[in-house]
């Protein structure tokens, strides 16, 4: 359950609470009950409805393309991964062990650079 404060003018809270006193509820009932029936008259809005649905879309189009995204990320990782090819091998130096004799270093402006 969410906690929520609101501010309200004396003379609306003076109102509200009457109104909740004559219905024999507490002013949080009586919010809680007005905050329903505001609902359920959206509910049926058909204005809402469309502009839900325009929200849905946006959100389905939105989680497509980072799905596509990450599966596309991952896919290449794998292949990087698994190298079928002598060009996904780092060539061998002899004269630095065997390894690769070329390393990316991070500069100071954040670009990379091959030493």
């Amino acid at each position: 359950m969410k906690t929520l404060a609101i501010r309200l003018e004396d003379d609306l809270h003076a109102q509200l609470s009457v109104l909740a006193q004559l219905e024999e509820l507490t002013i949080t009932d009586a919010i809680r009950q007005a905050i329903e029936e505001f609902i359920e008259s959206k509910r049926h809005n058909p204005e809402l409805t469309a502009r839900a649905d325009a929200v849905l879309a946006d959100i389905e189009r939105d989680a497509t393309t980072r799905r596509e995204a990450i599966a596309a990320l991952f896919k290449q990782s794998e292949q990087l991964a698994l190298p079928d090819s002598a060009e996904a091998s780092p060539e061998r130096d002899e004269t630095t062990g065997g390894k690769s004799s070329s390393r990316s270093v991070r500069t100071r402006g954040g670009t990379s650079a091959t030493s």
